[in-house]
């Protein structure tokens, strides 16, 4: 049995699904007293010899859920998930106590279309921001773009294809304002296009609803998670067309996640 500590409660697994041989998501039990805004990570980990093992996760579930969803990574030889990958309902983990993060809606203008930009498991955060009915209050349009290497590695693709068809508090919503556009770059689908490549070459709007083919600092917003090399990039785009880079305590144009590993 895990002790939790003042700084780690300790949470119990409700299911494991894998996506493929390096992609797996999970939920744990939810304390009572946690809170946290759609799009922050907290710490999660295992016990070792000495002290608990700790990484950051982005919280991939809706933050007035019952359980806390993780999406993660399968590395054969990383600490925490070569072990982590391995667990099965009714294990315990332990679970920091306080989220934090940037890719919140309070760091962001105000604007008319957010876009979610992420790689591999970099979409985790966004999964939580899509469910959130405040976000499509807030934004005309949505648009979830995922980057990843191979097709199955496109978690959730049924669920963001569908537009969140059976979400009881934003399916109406999502049906009318949410867009999805997957792009694999390593093995042939419709969409083969790095993120950078969508932006300049007009690839980001190819789902023909989504107005002006270009970005506009006035009324586009960007939230950013995955690669550090995309983060990079993308902030140099945006930076050089006028967006500037919020925070929690200085909203900007654009955020993005650097606690992000994977």
């Amino acid at each position: 049995m895990l002790e939790p500590t003042t700084a780690l409660s300790v949470e119990t697994v409700q299911w494991v699904r894998h996506w493929n041989e390096h992609l797996f998501s999970f939920a744990i039990t939810r304390p009572s007293t946690f809170r946290f805004r759609s799009g922050e990570f907290v710490m999660i980990g295992l016990p070792s010899e000495t002290r608990p093992l700790l990484r950051a996760y982005s919280i991939a579930s809706p933050s007035y859920s019952d359980e806390l969803e993780f999406l993660s990574i399968k590395v054969e030889d990383g600490p925490l998930t070569s072990r982590l990958q391995q667990i099965e309902p009714g294990d315990q983990i332990y679970l920091g106590r306080k989220p934090t993060g940037t890719l919140v809606s309070d760091a962001l203008i105000p604007g008319k279309r957010l876009f979610l930009l992420s790689t591999g498991t970099g979409l985790a955060p966004f999964l939580s921001v899509i469910r959130d009915p405040d976000i499509y209050d807030m934004f005309q349009q949505v648009v979830v773009v995922h980057s990843v290497r191979r097709v199955s590695d496109l978690a959730y693709r049924d669920e963001l294809t569908s537009s969140l068809a059976g979400d009881p508090l934003v399916q109406d919503q999502a049906l009318l304002q949410l867009q999805y556009l997957p792009t694999v770059t390593r093995e042939p689908f419709h969409r083969s296009d790095r993120i950078t490549t969508m932006i300049d070459n007009g690839g980001l709007f190819d789902t023909g609803t989504l107005g002006d083919a270009k970005i506009d600092p006035e009324t586009d917003r960007f939230m950013m998670c995955g690669s550090m090399e995309m983060i990079k990039d993308i902030s140099a785009m945006l930076d050089a067309r006028g967006f500037e880079e919020g925070a929690n305590n200085k909203p900007g144009t654009y955020v993005v996640e650097r606690a992000f590993v994977g």
